[in-house]
Formats: C-alpha cells, sequence, structure tokens
C-alpha cells in the first residue's frame, strides 16, 4: 500500500495512508466532486449518494415496529396517556440521558400527561435504576415507569418494581447480556435476540431510541383515534434534542444518527426549546451551534449537573417553560462546568502519573478521585495512549466507580459484561466505545489482569492497523476558507463519519509557542508564499508538539489535519488543527 506522501513513519510513529484507494494505490475518483469523494470514502454507496449527501430523518428511519418490545412499549404508554395515569421517567444522569428523559417528558406533555423525572445522584445512588427508586415512585403513585438510557442490566433493581408491583418499560442502547432483566417491554437495538434489520441500528443513543418510541407512541394513538379532537405532537421539533444526546454520547454518525445530527442541528438553530436556547447564550455561542458545539459546548455544560452538581439540572432545563429559570440553571452549569474542569486537571494529573504504558489496556484508580470526572480523563487518556483506558474512583468505603472509553476495534463493554459475568465486578456494562463499572477494591487487580488476558489480541490488532488516513494533498495555500466550506457539505462528521484530513504543505514553521493548556500554536510557510496559522492542541509536552516548537528554520514539514474556519478576525480565515506531522527533507 502505498503511503501518503511517502510517510512511512510520521513524528507520532505510523504511517499515512489514503482513506480510500484505486486499485493502483493512488487516489482515483476520476471525475467525482470532492463532497462525493468525501461520501464514497465514509462509506456511502455510490447507488445512494443523494440520501447521504442531504440525510433526512425520512430517507433514513426504520419502522419503529422492527424492535422488539417496541409494539408492546407503545401499547403500554398509550394505555396510560389515555387514562391519565402517573408516569416517571427514570434516567442516566449524563447527557444521553437528560436529552432521552426531556424528549419523553415533553411527549407526554403534549399528550396531555405531565410525567415526573427521576435522576439518580452520581454520589449517593450510582448509574441506573435501584430497586428502593423504583418501588419508592410506585408507593408515591406511579404506575408507570420508563427508565431511559439504562435498564438493560438492572436485574435486581427490575425484579423489585416487578413485586412491589409496577409496570416498568425499558428503553435503552447499552449492551444487553444473554438473559434479560424482568420488564413489561425491554426495548434495545443491541439486545442478543433482536432481528438484523433491527441490530443495525445498534449504533443509536438512547435518545434516538426515545424518539422511534415516540413515533410508535403517537402511531398507537392515531390507531385509536386519540386525535380526533386535539393536534398531534409535532416530534420533528425535538430533534435538537436527539442531536445534543447523540453527538455528546458519541454516537456513531452514520444512516440514521446523522439525519437526527442534521435535521436537529436546523431545530437548534430556531432556538425553540427555551432550555436550550438559554445554554447556547450561556456557552457564549453568538451564531447557530454545529455539530462540534454539540460536543463540546452544549454537552459538557449539561454534564455537569451530574458530575458535580444536582443530578436533574439537566432535565429541569431542557424540559423547563419558564425563561428565568432556564437562565437560571444555564448559568449555574456553566459555572458547574468551570468546577468539572479543574477537579477534572487534578485527577488527570495523577492518572497520568501512574498509568502502565506496558500494558494494552490501562486501569488506573484513585482513593477519593471525584467519580464525576472519570470518564472524561479515560477519553483524554485513551486519546494520549492510543489504548483502551479505565479510571476508577474509590471511596471511602472501598467501592469503586469506574468508567472506561476504547479505540476503533476493541469492544470494552462486552469485556465489561464478561468480567461481570466471571464474577470480578458488582455492575458493569457499555458499548464497544464506552463502559461504566462498580467495583470493590480489592479486585481491581484481577479485573486489569482479566482485561489484559481478554483484549490483549485484539488491542494488539487494533494498534497494528493504526494509521492516519488522509483525504486530500494541498499546498499551503489551498488551505482557505473555501475548501472548508466545501469540506463542510459533507458533514456533519464525528464518530464513525469522521472529519476530512488534509495533509499541507511542505512548510517551514516561522514561529511557534506554547499557549492555553499545553496547545502548541504555531505560523507555517509553504513553497508556495503562502502562510497559515495551525495548531496543535495540548500537544506541547508530545513529540509531536516538541517537533514543532523545535524545528529548525530550514527544515521543511508536512502537516496533516483539519481544516477549520478561524472567525475572530475581520475577515474569515482558514487554520489547520494538526493531528501529526512528517519530515518533508
Amino acid at each position: 500500500m502505498t503511503p501518503v506522501l511517502g510517510v512511512t513513519s510520521s513524528i507520532l510513529g505510523q504511517p499515512w495512508r489514503w482513506r480510500a484507494l484505486a486499485a493502483d494505490g493512488r487516489q482515483g475518483w476520476g471525475d467525482d466532486d470532492l463532497v462525493t469523494q468525501l461520501l464514497l470514502a465514509r462509506g456511502a454507496p455510490r447507488e445512494a449518494l443523494d440520501l447521504h449527501r442531504t440525510p433526512s430523518i425520512r430517507g433514513f428511519m426504520p419502522d419503529p415496529s422492527v424492535f422488539r418490545d417496541m409494539d408492546r412499549a407503545a401499547q403500554r404508554l398509550a394505555d396510560a396517556v389515555e387514562a391519565r395515569e402517573k408516569i416517571a421517567v427514570f434516567g442516566d444522569y449524563d447527557v444521553d440521558g437528560a436529552t432521552s428523559a426531556a424528549l419523553m417528558i415533553l411527549v407526554l406533555r403534549a399528550l396531555g400527561v405531565e410525567a415526573i423525572a427521576y435522576i439518580p445522584d452520581r454520589l449517593l445512588e450510582g448509574y441506573g435504576p435501584s430497586g428502593d427508586a423504583l418501588v419508592r415512585l410506585a408507593r408515591e403513585g406511579a404506575s408507570l415507569i420508563v427508565t431511559v438510557d439504562c435498564g438493560a442490566q438492572a436485574f435486581e433493581a427490575l425484579e423489585a418494581a416487578h413485586a412491589a408491583p409496577v409496570d416498568v418499560v425499558v428503553v435503552d442502547h447499552h449492551k444487553c447480556a444473554s438473559a434479560l432483566p424482568v420488564a413489561h417491554a425491554l426495548v434495545n437495538p443491541n439486545r442478543l435476540d433482536e432481528a438484523e434489520d433491527a441490530a443495525a441500528h445498534g449504533h443509536l443513543a438512547a435518545v434516538g431510541v426515545c424518539f422511534l418510541l415516540a413515533a410508535a407512541l403517537v402511531r398507537t394513538l392515531r390507531a385509536r383515534g386519540f386525535f380526533a379532537d386535539r393536534p398531534e405532537p409535532k416530534l420533528i421539533d425535538h430533534l435538537d434534542l436527539v442531536a445534543l444526546g447523540t453527538v455528546a454520547d458519541v454516537a456513531q454518525l452514520r444512516g440514521l444518527n446523522r439525519a437526527f445530527v442534521t435535521q436537529g442541528l436546523k431545530v437548534m438553530a430556531q432556538r425553540r426549546n427555551i432550555g436550550l436556547a438559554a445554554l447556547i447564550e450561556a456557552s457564549r455561542l453568538t451564531r447557530a451551534p454545529t455539530c462540534s458545539d454539540l460536543g463540546f459546548a452544549l454537552g459538557p455544560r449539561i454534564n455537569a449537573g451530574g458530575r458535580v452538581g444536582r443530578a436533574n439540572l439537566g432535565v429541569r432545563l431542557l424540559t423547563t417553560r419558564d425563561p428565568e429559570e432556564a437562565r437560571t440553571i444555564a448559568v449555574e452549569l456553566d459555572r458547574l462546568n468551570d468546577e468539572r474542569r479543574q477537579i477534572e486537571a487534578g485527577v488527570q494529573e495523577a492518572a497520568e502519573a501512574m498509568a502502565d504504558t506496558g500494558r494494552r489496556v490501562v486501569v488506573v484508580s484513585g482513593d477519593g478521585w471525584h467519580p464525576g470526572v472519570i470518564g472524561i480523563v479515560a477519553g483524554r487518556l485513551k486519546e494520549k495512549l492510543g489504548r483502551p483506558v479505565i479510571v476508577i474512583a474509590v471511596d471511602e468505603k472501598g467501592v469503586g466507580k469506574g468508567s472506561g472509553r476504547s479505540i476503533t476495534g476493541v469492544d470494552l463493554g462486552n469485556a465489561v459484561i464478561a468480567a461481570k459475568e466471571a464474577g470480578l465486578l458488582a455492575a458493569g456494562g457499555g458499548h464497544a466505545m464506552a463502559a461504566g463499572l462498580t467495583i470493590g477494591a480489592g479486585d481491581i487487580a484481577a479485573f486489569a489482569d482479566f482485561l489484559e488476558d481478554k483484549l490483549a489480541v485484539t488491542v494488539d490488532r487494533a494498534r497494528d492497523d493504526r494509521a492516519l488516513l488522509v483525504d486530500a494533498v494541498l499546498a499551503t495555500g489551498g488551505v482557505n476558507p473555501a475548501l472548508v466550506e466545501s469540506l463542510e457539505v459533507g458533514g456533519p462528521y464525528g464518530t464513525g463519519w469522521p472529519a476530512p484530513r488534509v495533509a499541507a504543505g511542505p512548510v517551514r514553521i516561522i514561529r511557534a509557542d506554547v499557549v492555553g493548556n499545553g496547545h502548541v500554536r504555531c505560523i507555517v510557510a509553504g513553497d508556495d508564499g503562502r502562510s497559515l496559522k495551525a495548531m496543535a492542541f495540548r500537544a506541547a509536552e508530545t513529540p509531536l508538539g516538541q517537533a514543532l516548537l523545535g524545528a529548525a528554520p530550514h527544515r521543511k514539514l508536512w502537516l496533516a489535519g483539519r481544516a477549520k474556519l478561524d472567525d475572530w478576525g475581520s475577515r474569515p480565515a482558514a487554520e489547520l488543527h494538526i493531528d501529526d506531522a512528517a519530515w518533508a527533507d
């Protein structure tokens, strides 16, 4: 396989390869336009290019009835709506959980039912439904409980609810074991007994599954004549929530998810949701939010409530009718997000210091670490080390709460479920790229060894296959606003639908310095006489950052990264966010 620009080992020690190859080893697209090239390179079939060029809900949405228990769940919810039963929505404390709960509450509100929200406290109750919480909701009058983004592994809690008795509908997307907990209905595309057409949607976030359930519910009520004298709820108006939860949960942006985000961003730009509008303002966004904003500006602020504040703040914000309450909550979430950053920095420093980089799967633990930031720290370490990472916070009782992040090609969720079935975990589950668990401090070493044995071959294979994938090679002047605008047409980009990467150069480093939290800022000049601003984020102490900072004036490099629009100046300019570099001489 011919490497891009002959780069077989870059400054970060990886080859550069074309994202898509012609038979002769060169990028061979013939007369295809740029967007067509991008779509084909990301797996869009040529015969369905128009569908992927403008992804729509109609084009990608399946019949909800293909999912097991979907019709049973919709029928039970329809019964509750018609009888005006008291419904409780039990959600997770992360963004996917908050948006899932908010979506269900807003849809039920439009149908005339004011459902109550229950979000467990991360520190006091932990992840997922507990028997005590479900039974308490039943005693307070709830005859139907809908769990969202949790419940697939809640065997004991659902047994307690069944005995109460109270009906529970589980809406989840996390990996399921071969046995399922008792529930009135369990809707989850990752059930092991799902048919192929339903399992094909296993990449949906929980909020996407909730949207399908909402569609099934409206269809059921329509068939019963419920809307003879009232308007149907406009589910499309809630796609902003679906987009936010999908991106924040790092779900793969392909198929239906890409349609959710494409259309959801359009809804979000109209700022129909009072809470989201307030959050956009608190995030100091003056333009319509982008896909990147969902993951790096809005999502973290929603998350901050569940991580270091009050767990229900996110749902309250997304469901409030009161603009003043929305502004108050949004400002509080912004403050909590700043607090979260400070806590996270301390845990990350300690975790990095103890990480055993000789392991294929890195497991680190610490007494007193804040469990609200361990997932973020795991993600940062995973990116830095290039291997799966699990970070465990151990409390004063010796109970560890862990969060893991994986690399492409390594299914961490399945491994965690296997560890639970082997008796090493008190609780655990997740999906391919992320997992959560509860463990006794004395079992951490054995758990780490279990993961090492189970995943060593898979991790080695995934790391051996590692390469930097490039979509195009450009002269320095080719990285310009027109290019950025053209590339954005193939979006939205994210996990599973990667943003285009270009290689630019060769360039000389004119100036390089460290700014912010270890970012390397550069001004480079190309052989075409054009200069370009470039940034390598959190790279100051890495080989990449050191090479940029120490490059001699006469040495030339190729830079590979993402072309972005810098709109801070009087007129927009393009800049390059550097992923890697290679010496050109």
